[in-house]
């Protein structure tokens, strides 16, 4: 099945200024840029906040009661429901 791209993901080795330093807090946050990132990049500046507020809720602790484990297997589930590519 072939999907259509409607807005382009930017080359993480490509990036400069603030995009580059929003792949940077996504690796020093996550371990990784992931590629809804590498879209969220062409707005780094709203980009920043959302990544601050979607990964205190991943993490363990920080207030919530479900474990990390619980909470990604309920983001794998949800994306295989919706028919998730990857």
């Amino acid at each position: 099945m072939a999907y259509e791209v409607r807005v382009p993901m930017i080359d993480t080795q490509a990036a400069t200024g603030e995009i580059a330093r929003y792949f940077e807090a996504c690796t020093m946050f996550r371990g990784r840029v992931a590629n809804s990132a590498r879209v969220w990049g062409h707005i780094p500046y709203i980009a920043k906040f959302y990544l601050l507020a979607s990964i205190l809720p991943q993490r363990e602790g920080a207030g919530t009661v479900l474990s990390s484990k619980i909470k990604e297997m309920a983001v794998l589930k949800t994306s295989h429901v919706n028919s998730c590519a990857y």
